[in-house]
Protein backbone atom coordinates (compact mmCIF):
# COMPACT_ATOMS: atom_id res chain seq x y z
CA UNK A 1 0.00 0.00 0.00
CA UNK A 2 1.42 3.27 -1.13
CA UNK A 3 2.46 5.66 1.88
CA UNK A 4 -0.27 9.00 2.05
CA UNK A 5 1.82 11.95 1.56
CA UNK A 6 1.90 14.52 4.32
CA UNK A 7 -0.56 17.04 3.79
CA UNK A 8 0.64 20.78 2.72
CA UNK A 9 -0.19 23.32 4.87
CA UNK A 10 -2.58 26.03 2.92
CA UNK A 11 -1.51 29.24 2.42
CA UNK A 12 -4.02 30.43 4.75
CA UNK A 13 -2.75 28.66 7.83
CA UNK A 14 1.20 30.13 6.27
CA UNK A 15 0.05 33.64 6.24
CA UNK A 16 -1.42 33.47 9.34
CA UNK A 17 2.24 31.97 11.01
CA UNK A 18 3.59 34.63 9.12
CA UNK A 19 1.39 37.17 10.57
CA UNK A 20 1.78 36.01 14.50
CA UNK A 21 5.56 36.20 13.95
CA UNK A 22 5.37 39.82 12.78
CA UNK A 23 2.79 40.62 15.36
CA UNK A 24 5.41 39.60 17.94
CA UNK A 25 8.25 40.75 16.24
CA UNK A 26 6.80 44.45 16.54
CA UNK A 27 5.65 43.70 20.21
CA UNK A 28 9.23 42.29 21.10
CA UNK A 29 10.96 45.35 19.55
CA UNK A 30 8.28 48.12 21.13
CA UNK A 31 9.06 46.73 24.87
CA UNK A 32 13.15 46.58 24.18
CA UNK A 33 12.89 50.03 22.91
CA UNK A 34 10.49 51.45 25.56
CA UNK A 35 13.18 49.43 28.45
CA UNK A 36 15.88 51.15 26.77
CA UNK A 37 14.33 54.41 26.68
CA UNK A 38 12.07 55.10 29.74
CA UNK A 39 9.71 57.49 29.16
CA UNK A 40 11.30 58.93 25.65
CA UNK A 41 8.47 58.76 22.57
CA UNK A 42 8.88 56.13 20.31
CA UNK A 43 8.39 56.75 16.83
CA UNK A 44 6.65 53.81 14.78
CA UNK A 45 9.46 54.18 11.86
CA UNK A 46 11.90 53.62 15.05
CA UNK A 47 9.94 50.68 15.85
CA UNK A 48 9.18 49.41 12.49
CA UNK A 49 13.41 49.28 11.79
CA UNK A 50 13.79 47.41 15.15
CA UNK A 51 11.34 44.74 14.42
CA UNK A 52 12.50 44.64 10.53
CA UNK A 53 8.95 45.08 8.92
CA UNK A 54 7.36 47.73 7.06
CA UNK A 55 5.90 51.02 8.77
CA UNK A 56 2.33 50.41 7.44
CA UNK A 57 2.23 46.84 9.65
CA UNK A 58 2.41 48.77 12.58
CA UNK A 59 -1.23 49.87 11.64
CA UNK A 60 -2.12 46.88 9.78
CA UNK A 61 -1.60 44.02 13.03
CA UNK A 62 -2.47 46.64 15.69
CA UNK A 63 -5.07 49.69 14.43
CA UNK A 64 -2.63 51.99 15.88
CA UNK A 65 0.93 53.01 17.83
CA UNK A 66 -1.05 53.51 21.25
CA UNK A 67 -2.07 49.75 20.88
CA UNK A 68 1.14 48.41 19.97
CA UNK A 69 2.66 50.30 23.23
CA UNK A 70 0.23 49.08 25.23
CA UNK A 71 0.80 45.18 24.02
CA UNK A 72 4.35 46.01 24.65
CA UNK A 73 4.22 47.43 27.90
CA UNK A 74 2.30 44.56 29.43
CA UNK A 75 4.51 42.26 27.36
CA UNK A 76 7.08 43.67 29.91
CA UNK A 77 5.49 44.14 33.28
CA UNK A 78 4.96 40.32 32.76
CA UNK A 79 8.73 39.20 31.67
CA UNK A 80 9.13 41.54 35.43
CA UNK A 81 6.90 39.81 37.05
CA UNK A 82 7.84 36.51 36.47
CA UNK A 83 11.76 37.79 37.85
CA UNK A 84 10.05 39.61 40.62
CA UNK A 85 8.33 36.42 41.51
CA UNK A 86 12.00 34.54 41.29
CA UNK A 87 12.54 37.06 44.11
CA UNK A 88 9.65 35.78 46.44
CA UNK A 89 10.97 32.32 46.12
CA UNK A 90 13.97 33.05 47.95
CA UNK A 91 12.18 34.55 51.01
CA UNK A 92 12.98 32.69 53.80
CA UNK A 93 9.04 33.82 55.85
CA UNK A 94 6.68 35.70 54.45
CA UNK A 95 7.27 38.95 56.41
CA UNK A 96 10.90 39.03 54.31
CA UNK A 97 8.48 38.01 51.51
CA UNK A 98 5.87 40.64 51.44
CA UNK A 99 8.94 43.68 51.85
CA UNK A 100 11.24 41.76 49.05
CA UNK A 101 8.25 41.64 46.68
CA UNK A 102 7.23 45.03 47.14
CA UNK A 103 10.54 46.15 46.68
CA UNK A 104 11.25 44.04 43.78
CA UNK A 105 7.70 45.48 41.96
CA UNK A 106 8.65 48.91 42.52
CA UNK A 107 11.92 48.39 41.02
CA UNK A 108 10.09 47.08 37.92
CA UNK A 109 11.25 49.07 34.20
CA UNK A 110 8.45 48.21 33.03
CA UNK A 111 5.95 50.58 35.43
CA UNK A 112 6.24 53.37 33.48
CA UNK A 113 5.41 52.12 30.64
CA UNK A 114 2.27 50.48 31.78
CA UNK A 115 1.16 53.65 33.32
CA UNK A 116 1.36 55.40 30.18
CA UNK A 117 -0.72 52.36 28.62
CA UNK A 118 -3.43 52.83 31.56
CA UNK A 119 -3.30 56.78 30.73
CA UNK A 120 -3.95 55.90 26.97
CA UNK A 121 -7.04 53.84 27.83
CA UNK A 122 -8.26 56.58 30.01
CA UNK A 123 -8.63 58.76 26.83
CA UNK A 124 -9.21 56.25 24.09
CA UNK A 125 -11.75 53.88 25.16
CA UNK A 126 -11.04 51.66 22.52
CA UNK A 127 -7.62 50.68 24.16
CA UNK A 128 -9.79 49.64 27.32
CA UNK A 129 -10.27 46.13 26.40
CA UNK A 130 -6.93 45.76 25.50
CA UNK A 131 -5.80 46.79 29.01
CA UNK A 132 -8.38 44.66 30.41
CA UNK A 133 -7.36 41.36 28.71
CA UNK A 134 -3.57 42.19 29.64
CA UNK A 135 -4.86 43.11 33.21
CA UNK A 136 -6.50 39.60 33.74
CA UNK A 137 -3.53 37.45 32.32
CA UNK A 138 -0.98 39.36 35.09
CA UNK A 139 -3.98 38.86 37.93
CA UNK A 140 -4.07 35.22 36.40
CA UNK A 141 -0.53 34.60 36.86
CA UNK A 142 0.10 36.37 40.03
CA UNK A 143 -2.44 34.15 41.42
CA UNK A 144 -1.24 30.64 40.19
CA UNK A 145 2.35 32.26 41.94
CA UNK A 146 0.65 33.24 45.01
CA UNK A 147 -1.42 30.06 45.33
CA UNK A 148 1.62 27.64 44.71
CA UNK A 149 3.96 29.44 47.49
CA UNK A 150 1.11 29.54 50.48
CA UNK A 151 0.57 25.62 49.45
CA UNK A 152 4.22 24.72 49.44
CA UNK A 153 5.12 26.96 52.99
CA UNK A 154 1.53 27.07 54.35
CA UNK A 155 1.07 30.72 54.80
CA UNK A 156 -1.88 31.90 54.99
CA UNK A 157 -3.92 35.08 53.43
CA UNK A 158 -6.46 37.32 55.68
CA UNK A 159 -8.19 37.80 51.93
CA UNK A 160 -9.48 35.86 48.99
CA UNK A 161 -6.54 35.25 46.34
CA UNK A 162 -7.99 37.39 43.82
CA UNK A 163 -8.55 40.11 45.52
CA UNK A 164 -5.09 39.96 47.51
CA UNK A 165 -3.49 40.26 44.07
CA UNK A 166 -5.86 42.64 42.44
CA UNK A 167 -5.33 45.09 45.60
CA UNK A 168 -1.69 44.80 45.52
CA UNK A 169 -1.28 45.40 41.65
CA UNK A 170 -3.72 48.67 42.01
CA UNK A 171 -1.52 50.16 44.61
CA UNK A 172 1.37 49.72 42.28
CA UNK A 173 0.33 50.94 38.84
CA UNK A 174 -2.07 53.42 41.41
CA UNK A 175 1.37 54.70 42.86
CA UNK A 176 3.08 54.95 39.59
CA UNK A 177 0.15 56.79 37.84
CA UNK A 178 0.47 59.42 40.67
CA UNK A 179 3.94 60.01 40.59
CA UNK A 180 4.04 60.47 36.66
CA UNK A 181 1.14 62.67 37.27
CA UNK A 182 3.26 64.96 39.21
CA UNK A 183 2.18 64.66 42.25
CA UNK A 184 4.80 65.25 45.23
CA UNK A 185 6.74 61.96 46.46
CA UNK A 186 8.25 58.77 44.90
CA UNK A 187 6.36 55.37 44.98
CA UNK A 188 9.34 53.99 46.70
CA UNK A 189 7.71 55.89 50.04
CA UNK A 190 4.48 53.70 49.38
CA UNK A 191 4.15 50.85 51.71
CA UNK A 192 3.39 48.39 49.11
CA UNK A 193 3.69 45.45 51.10
CA UNK A 194 1.35 46.66 53.85
CA UNK A 195 -1.10 46.09 50.87
CA UNK A 196 -0.25 42.30 51.31
CA UNK A 197 -1.79 40.13 53.95
CA UNK A 198 0.38 37.15 53.67
CA UNK A 199 2.13 35.89 56.80
CA UNK A 200 3.53 32.15 57.92
CA UNK A 201 2.01 30.29 61.62
CA UNK A 202 3.97 33.29 62.98
CA UNK A 203 2.30 35.77 62.11
CA UNK A 204 -1.38 37.59 62.46
CA UNK A 205 -4.55 35.96 62.99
Amino acid sequence: MAKKQPAVRSTSARSRDRGRATRHRLIEATAELCTERPGAEVSVAEIANAAGVFPNQVTYYFGSKDSLLVHAAFLGLLHDARRAERVGRQAPDAATFRRNIARAVLAMPSLPSVARALAAAISKPELASVVDRHLQLLFRQSERFVSQLIDNRSWSTRRPLSMEVRTFWSTALGAVLLVRAGVHGTAAELDLAGALTIYDESGPA
